[in-house]
């Protein structure tokens, strides 16, 4: 069983992919350095307070905006665990699985989590803990197959394992 715990950063409805990843900052596909500058322009102390695990809490069209993979390439390697939002732009959404960004859609968690809260989740079954309150939420489970790209960190990791 698959499963994430760590400290929520939450934000709201439409965060896209330039406050994500700043385009000043598109000139590096390395991932540790755009993690470097990850929700800058609408977090100043992201980057410098992030741990290892930690989780993001969003509204409704997280990651919307331009196709870029350095939006959740930036978010994974700042070591975001995963993504908990109520919706997902498509694009983001593909491209996450494609680097092996675990993300979760649940249109009631985001209303009762809170920046800083402990959340956990079983990627398994979906189900989303917020270990602060004591509430759970069903989220979207990943199918198998998309859970085996996940795991392989990667779509491309994926396949040349295969």
């Amino acid at each position: 069983m698959k499963s994430a715990k760590g400290t929520v950063f939450k934000y709201g409805d439409n965060v896209d992919t330039d406050v994500i990843i700043p385009a000043r900052y598109l000139n590096s596909t390395d991932g540790k350095e755009l993690a470097k500058h990850c929700m800058e322009d609408i977090d100043k102390e992201f980057a410098g307070k992030v741990n290892d695990g930690d989780i993001i809490v969003a509204d409704k069209n997280f990651g919307c905006g331009s196709s870029r993979e350095h939006a959740p390439l930036a978010i994974k390697c700042a070591g975001v665990s995963c993504v908990i939002a109520k919706s997902f732009a498509r694009i983001f959404y593909r491209n996450s699985i494609n680097i092996g960004l675990p993300i979760i859609e649940c249109e009631d968690a985001p209303d009762n989590i809170n920046s800083g809260d402990t959340v956990s989740i079983n990627f398994d079954t979906g189900v989303i803990t917020n270990e602060t309150t004591g509430k759970t939420f069903q989220g979207q489970a990943f199918p198998p197959f998309m859970q085996k790209i996940i795991d392989s960190e990667g779509l491309i990791n994926y396949i040349n394992n295969k």
